[in-house]
């Protein structure tokens, strides 16, 4: 299949490591402009030089930016006042006993991974429907259909982003523009490799530790092993691309069918 987004501008969250790093990158291969952010700069400045290596053709925009808070999100919107494709990766995720979660940490949670998202939506979705064509995109997880005991917080906030993701569809119908979720399973991260070495102690190697991960805390993964960026990426890129049209209100999964369900 031959995406070629080129002519638009992309904005991915979150997108100075992990998953957001990969999508902003396969955007870049096919073309896109695409806008990055994160609160590390230096971080922020290697990831720019990834993607711009991705898409020769196209020159990376990177803004340094925290944007939970009105002040980042500000400057956010100060560089890239228009977008035809927004994807919302960015997210926060950790363990805690389910009765040890306080007020602030629930409120950090739905404040960074679904108000931020809605916040961006609201401010590109006028934009998009104004020129009968976009795509928004909401990274969700494989937490938002089973809540993992260990960070429930989290899994909320995920379950959230799917009702987000079809209300904004919604509000969608009929201009052209497409709003879909991405339902991420167990993904190999920089962040996610800390959180199998919390849940699976011990003076284990890396492919040892992760395979004690997967058979002990997500055991029902068909692929038995955790997914790559690129691998979410891919379905990312397609969702973004023109032949996507009619794909519009999903929650779509690359979770290596670890979802028990024919539907989310």
């Amino acid at each position: 299949m031959n995406i070629d987004l080129s002519g638009k501008t992309a904005l991915v969250t979150g997108s100075s490591q992990g998953i957001g790093l990969a999508i902003a990158e396969g955007l870049a291969a096919s073309g896109a402009r695409v806008v990055l952010t994160g609160r590390d700069e230096e971080r922020l400045a290697g990831a720019a030089e990834r993607v711009g290596a991705a898409g020769p053709d196209t020159e990376p925009v990177a803004v340094a930016a925290d944007i939970t808070t009105d002040e980042g999100t500000a400057r956010l919107l100060s560089a890239a006042p228009d977008a035809d494709i927004l994807i919302n990766n960015l997210g926060v995720f950790a363990s805690r006993p389910a009765l040890e979660i306080t007020d602030d940490e629930w409120r950090r949670y739905f404040e960074t991974n679904v108000l931020t998202a809605i916040r961006l939506t609201r401010h590109y979705l006028p934009g998009m429907t104004e020129r009968g064509w976009g795509r928004v995109q909401y990274i969700a997880s494989d937490s938002a259909v089973v809540t993992p005991i260990e960070m429930i917080h989290y899994g909320m906030s995920k379950t959230a982003l799917l009702a987000v993701s079809r209300g904004f569809a919604k509000a969608a119908a009929g201009t052209g523009v497409t709003v879909n979720s991405v339902i991420a399973g167990p993904t190999h991260t920089g962040g996610v490799e800390d959180f199998v070495r919390e849940l699976v102690p011990g003076d284990l190697s890396w492919d040892e530790a992760q395979r004690t991960f997967m058979r002990e805390h997500r055991p029902n993964s068909l692929i038995q092993r955790l997914i790559e960026p690129e691998e979410i990426a891919h379905m990312v890129v397609y969702l973004s691309s023109p032949q996507a049209s009619a794909t519009t209100g999903g929650a779509l999964r690359v979770d290596g069918g670890y979802v028990d369900a024919i539907l989310p």
